[in-house]
């Protein structure tokens, strides 16, 4: 497939980029007992890009043959040819940055256990739930795995071959009791072998976990609204660092006008704040080796010390930039085009204790993961519901309350950060970004102690 993708794209005369995507998906949901998907998928085609006079032409196809991809580069370049007539604003060149040439894989050394061991491990995790407490009315165990493989060409010199695997599982795990109703939800995802989802917790500890939160909240009352100092744990620091700062600095956002714009070298965050997005963090599930325009990934340092640094590039908006793209322009099939995305992104740690960073706060809240329920835009506003919250009482961490909503401008928050711990965790979870088209992405950092508005809930 390579050599007949190389000789596609140095036949023609105009700028082309094929990238050959093969997946095969995964799928397997039981709920309450019962098997609700057993799915595998393979899904495989190529999506073919052409800059002509100033414009994109895009096609995609699942004919593979070499007639069908001449045909689709033919189609691709007439549609570009097309769309430069009407386009006010042209495309006057794409920044190169490091080209990618070579194999890049990131596969499970271990064999995989089979489908049907799968699914059996899976229905015990669902009977431990259900079998948790008498209180349990309802569940859910949902795993995925993807497997891809890439072959990306250009007619700058790209030739790239790709191969990684991703999985995620989630837990759902609903109680009631005198008429009230909660929800405990677990999460993980890697980069790996089926061997690292477990790598973290185990099934059990998973288990204990989903079942623990929606136990806890049965009890627990409402919070209080209002200001608070607070801890936020890394989950939360992720949430935060994806959803509220790193799509503000997508360069594509950044064009529309989004809070940074024409903000480089200004303060936007306290001095204790370094954030980045890098995809070379092994086994993290925004891992990405080599972007789907053949460029070599890199760190970006989006905001140091905090003073905003850089945006996040395609090759596209790098030349607009006059600066070099680092590897986030990702596409979630060959069906789709390539567009600025987060890989892995997080703040650094620091040096405090968490314990000491808990004694400090006479009377605010210690928050964990993300609950139901969130939003974020490009004015860096932004609303999160909060999976589990404990009040503190005179530096002392006390009872769970419920109920619980972040909210605020995010570069105000990282204003507001006085302490920074020396614990570090990547860990989104099974979740995807969904900007336009979905992406696997991951996101972390340390406790912050910081000010956030907390929306209680009243009975």
């Amino acid at each position: 497939m390579l050599a007949l993708l190389k000789e596609l794209v140095h036949q023609s005369s105009e700028w082309v980029e094929i990238r050959y995507h093969k997946r095969v998906l995964t799928e397997i949901e039981i709920r309450n007992g019962e098997m609700d998907k057993a799915n595998l998928k393979t899904l495989a085609g190529a999506g073919i890009r052409v800059l002509v006079d100033g414009c994109w032409g895009f096609v995609s196809t699942s004919n593979l043959t070499k007639e069908g991809l001449t045909t689709a580069i033919k189609e691709a370049i007439e549609a570009a040819r097309t769309g430069a007539g009407l386009r006010k604003e042209k495309i006057k060149g794409l920044a190169k940055g490091q080209i990618g040439r070579g194999s890049y894989n990131y596969v499970p050394e271990r064999k995989e256990p089979s489908l049907k061991e799968k699914i059996a491990f899976l229905f015990e995790m669902d009977k431990a739930i259900r079998n948790y407490s008498e209180l349990v009315v309802s569940n859910a165990v949902l795993y995925n795995k993807f497997e891809d493989d890439k072959i990306i060409v250009n007619s700058d010199g790209a030739e790239v071959e790709i191969s990684d695997v991703k999985q995620d599982l989630a837990i759902h795990c609903i109680m009631m009791k005198s008429g009230k109703r909660e929800m405990g939800i677990v999460s993980t995802a890697v980069t790996g072998s089926w061997y690292d989802l477990f790598k973290e917790k185990s099934k059990e500890e998973l288990v204990e976990e989903a079942c623990r939160i929606a136990r806890e909240k049965l009890e627990a009352e409402y919070a209080r609204g209002g200001q608070y100092t607070v801890i936020l744990d890394p989950q939360l620091v992720g949430v935060l660092a994806h959803e509220a700062i790193g799509h503000t600095v997508e360069a594509d956002f950044v064009l529309a006008g989004s809070v940074v714009k024409d903000r480089i070298g200004e303060k936007v965050a306290s001095e204790l704040i370094t954030l980045v997005d890098d995809g070379n963090v092994e086994r993290a599930s925004g891992m990405v080796l080599v972007d789907d325009e053949g460029t070599i990934v890199q760190r970006s340092l989006v905001i140091d010390k905090g003073i905003l640094k850089e945006y996040l590039h395609n090759r596209e908006s790098a030349y607009i930039f006059n600066t070099q793209p680092k590897g986030n322009a990702r596409a979630f099939t060959y069906r789709d085009e390539p567009i600025i995305r987060m890989t892995n992104t997080f703040i650094l740690p620091g040096k405090d204790d968490l314990e000491e960073m808990i004694a400090g706060i006479e009377d605010g809240y210690f928050l964990k993961g993300m609950g139901g329920g969130g939003q974020a835009d490009s004015t860096a506003e932004f609303m999160f519901g909060v999976l589990e919250a404990y009040e503190i009482k005179k530096g002392q961490l006390g009872k769970m309350v419920k109920g619980v909503t972040i909210s605020g401008q995010a570069f105000d928050v990282l204003q507001s950060v006085d302490a920074v711990s020396k614990e570090f965790q990547l860990g989104l979870g099974r979740g995807f970004c969904g900007k336009w088209q979905p992406a696997k992405v991951d996101a972390g950092g340390p406790y912050l102690r910081c000010r956030v508005t907390i929306g209680g809930q009243q009975e």
